[in-house]
Order: C-alpha cells, then sequence, then structure tokens
C-alpha cells in the first residue's frame, strides 16, 4: 500500500481533494473552530439543563418560562419566550452564518470553483438523503408526519466540533475546514428550505417594506459605516419586517449579512489592505451567537419530558422519531461520504495523500449531529394546536437528540482510532526548518 509521500511522487499532477488550504486560511478557521467549540460547550451545558428541569418535579415551572408571552401584539410580535429564542435568537446565528459563507466565497480559498465543488455537493448529499430516508420511512403515516421531511437534513457545527474537542482528536486542517464549510452551506440550505417551504400566510406588503430597511443597511456597510445605533435599528426593522410577512425571521438574518461587504474598499487600500466589515462584524458577534443566543435557544428547544417508559416506547412507534434518528445517523452518513466519493471519482481526482477515506467517513458520521435547525424546523413542522402535531413535535425533538448521539458516539470511535495517526501529520506540519513563521507543510512543494 503506497504512504503518502509515494502517492505524492506516483501522481504529482492529480487533482486533490480535501487538500491543505494556505496558511492564512489554516489560521483564520482555526481561530473560529476554537470559538465553536466553546460555544459547543455551552449549547450541551444548556441541553443538558432544560433536560434536567423539565424532567424535575419543577418541570411545569420550565414550561411555563418556555410558554409565557412577551411582546407587542401588532406585527405579530407577541411570541412566547421560546419563540422570541427562535426567530430573534437564531436570526443572529444566521447573520454570522451568512457573513461565514459569503467570506469563504469571496475572499477564502473557497473562492476557487475547484475547492468548493467538494463540500457543496456534500452539503447537498447530506440533505437529500436524509429527507428522502425520512420519507421513505414515513409515506405510509400521512400528510401530518410528511411534514417533517427537512428536520434531519441539518448539521450543528457547534455540537459537532465540541465533539472534536472531547475525543481530543489532532484532525487534519482540511477535514476541519471541510467540516466548517459543509455545515455553513449546510445552514444555507436549511434556511432555504424554511423561506420556501415553512413560511405561512405570506403578506407581500410586509415582505416588500422589509426591503426598505434591508436596502438601507446594505448602503451603510457598503460605505463602511459601523456605527451601531445606525446598523441595529435598520436590522431590527427588516427582522421584524420579515417576520410580519410570514416568512422566517432568521431569512432576515442571512440577507443582511449577504449585503456586508468582504474586501476593503479601494480608498482604504484594495483588497490586500486587510480584513473588510464582515470580518469585523464576525469577529465581534461569533462569541455573542456562539455563547449567548444558540445556547439560549436550546434551552428553551431541548426541554423534552418523554413522560417515562410508556413515552419514550410512544416516541419509539412513532415514524416520525424513527425516520429522524434513522436519517441523522445513515442519511447524513450516507449522503456526505457518498457525494464526496462520487464528486471525487467523477473528476478523476484523488484525495489528499495525507488523509484516508475513513478519516471523511468519519467526517460524515459526525456532520449527523444535528441539533439547532433541526430543533427549529422541528417546531415548524407540526401544529402545535393539535394534540398529534404536539406529539410529532415532542417526539422529534427526543428523535433528533438520540439520534445526534448516536451519530456522535460513532464518530468518536472512528476518529479515537485514526488519533494517533492525526498526531503524526500534525507534528510534521509544524516544522518550520527555515525559521520564517510559516510551517514548512504550507510552503510550495512540501506538501500535496
Amino acid at each position: 500500500m503506497e504512504n503518502p509521500a509515494q502517492r505524492r511522487r506516483a501522481h504529482p499532477n492529480a487533482l486533490r481533494i480535501l487538500a491543505r488550504g494556505t496558511y492564512p486560511e489554516y489560521r483564520r478557521i482555526a481561530e473560529i473552530l476554537r470559538k465553536e467549540t466553546v460555544g459547543g460547550a455551552l449549547l450541551l451545558l444548556a441541553t443538558v439543563a432544560a433536560l434536567v428541569w423539565a424532567n424535575s418535579p419543577a418541570g411545569g415551572a420550565y414550561a411555563a418560562l418556555r410558554d409565557a408571552r412577551v411582546g407587542y401584539a401588532p406585527w405579530h410580535l407577541e411570541l412566547s419566550v421560546g419563540a422570541w429564542a427562535a426567530d430573534g435568537l437564531l436570526a443572529l446565528f444566521f447573520f454570522v452564518a451568512g457573513l461565514e459563507l459569503k467570506r469563504e466565497f469571496v475572499a477564502g480559498d473557497l473562492r476557487r470553483p475547484a475547492t468548493a465543488v467538494v463540500p457543496i455537493v456534500a452539503a447537498c448529499g447530506g440533505v437529500v438523503v436524509p429527507a428522502l430516508i425520512y420519507t421513505g420511512v414515513n409515506l405510509v403515516a400521512g400528510s401530518d408526519a410528511l411534514q417533517g421531511w427537512a428536520i434531519p437534513t441539518a448539521t450543528d457545527i457547534a455540537f459537532a466540533l465540541a465533539v472534536l474537542a472531547v475525543i481530543s482528536t489532532h484532525l487534519p486542517a482540511a477535514l476541519r475546514t471541510f467540516l466548517l464549510t459543509l455545515a455553513v452551506v449546510d445552514d444555507l440550505l436549511a434556511i432555504g428550505i424554511i423561506a420556501f417551504f415553512y413560511s405561512t400566510d405570506l403578506q407581500p406588503v410586509f415582505l416588500a417594506l422589509a426591503l426598505v430597511p434591508l436596502a438601507a443597511f446594505g448602503v451603510l456597510v457598503q460605505r463602511r459605516v459601523r456605527a451601531w445605533y445606525l446598523l441595529v435599528p435598520l436590522a431590527a426593522l427588516a427582522w421584524a419586517l420579515v417576520h410580519a410577512s410570514g416568512v422566517h425571521a432568521t431569512v432576515a438574518g442571512v440577507l443582511l449579512a449577504f449585503t456586508v461587504p468582504v474586501l476593503r474598499s479601494e480608498r482604504n487600500g484594495g483588497p490586500d489592505a486587510g480584513p473588510g466589515l464582515a470580518e469585523h462584524f464576525e469577529h465581534r458577534l461569533r462569541p455573542l451567537s456562539a455563547g449567548v443566543a444558540v445556547p439560549l435557544f436550546a434551552f428553551f428547544s431541548a426541554g423534552v419530558a418523554p413522560g417515562g417508559w410508556d413515552g419514550i416506547l410512544s416516541a419509539l412507534r412513532d415514524p416520525v422519531a424513527v425516520g429522524i434518528a434513522v436519517a441523522l445517523v445513515a442519511g447524513k452518513t450516507i449522503g456526505v461520504f457518498g457525494s464526496t466519493w462520487l464528486v471525487t471519482k467523477s473528476r478523476h481526482a484523488d484525495l489528499d495523500p495525507d488523509l484516508a477515506w475513513i478519516d471523511v467517513f468519519g467526517l460524515a458520521l459526525l456532520a449527523g449531529v444535528g441539533f439547532t435547525v433541526s430543533l427549529l424546523i422541528a417546531e415548524l413542522s407540526f401544529d402545535p394546536s393539535s394534540a398529534a402535531g404536539s406529539l410529532h413535535a415532542e417526539h422529534a425533538k427526543a428523535a433528533i437528540l438520540a439520534g445526534s448521539l448516536i451519530a456522535a458516539l460513532l464518530a468518536a470511535v472512528v476518529l479515537r482510532i485514526r488519533n494517533w495517526h492525526y498526531r503524526q501529520v500534525e507534528a510534521r506540519e509544524a516544522q518550520d526548518a527555515d525559521g520564517d513563521g510559516v510551517p514548512d507543510a504550507f510552503q510550495s512543494g512540501s506538501a500535496g
């Protein structure tokens, strides 16, 4: 069997899939991963706290807090605390995700189509296959159950990275970047699904009015205005109008993010002058998103009380729960791994010599850790006013937690087995023989 060095010599001009990116991009991704890992730990704590409280003798107080209504009735802004967390706090999460996605495609390594195609195709496969599996399981269950087809399509980057931190893996930088990009594209696909399939009672007037503050926000950021007292009110108004239009309010976060420039203006030094406004906003808002918004959403969404063994058995008999769990564990793995393998072979490319397909398989298992967006779609899929819809929603949340846990444990087993290899690769990458401050692995000719 060829080792990495032999593979490079034997195929020097082969197209490399999941190859190492540039060193500046590596450092930027590493910084993002550190923040998301901390956010994942907080997300895990918030989930455990919600589960413990909801299943304790004081579970009624948890439900009362989650369902307490706060706000202003016009524009549909009198919402429960849980709905504020889902519609409001997650808008910040998707704003940051939108900034990251735009940054990747404008100035990151993914601006090159040859590099971008793999995580995009993998993300699409990781959406389509779980949706098909869920639909297949629930075909005989009726139209109500089929409403949840999109629940298992999302990957939670914070939880996935928290799993990596717990198992102490030295995952190669290219795979970490691949996981991050896949999850960001996955989030964008999910928000598109929410916008097109889960928007109700569309109000075109409010949607048209939302374009006014959105355009004003775009003009200001294009002029590199950073004044929060101008931008925050415009963003809040755009969010409120999108919410009133019947389109899910988190869509406003993505639309606002896409107006923010990534590169500096020519007047301020051009594209080589350093980070633009998008990176500035991302640096300021990512800790707030990962450390506050997402954990609070999880706290108010993950408090599932199955009702003892009878409730657990009821969930196991519900095709909704079965479909979600199977789709997260098997569907995500097949979709991500299969799509990556197919796009590699169809382009007559080779996997980067430092990696093996078992690494991609472990990463595909980890993509089955669906949480934040899956919980959001579960709340949108079923009618809470009906007994059947409410029961499906509770079973869906339990299945999301169970499926994510199984996927995380399986991924941990695979990646721990590969841990010794990752340590070797990381030690080789850290060498800097010429003392120029850039690891030799990132310099021309040193690696594939």
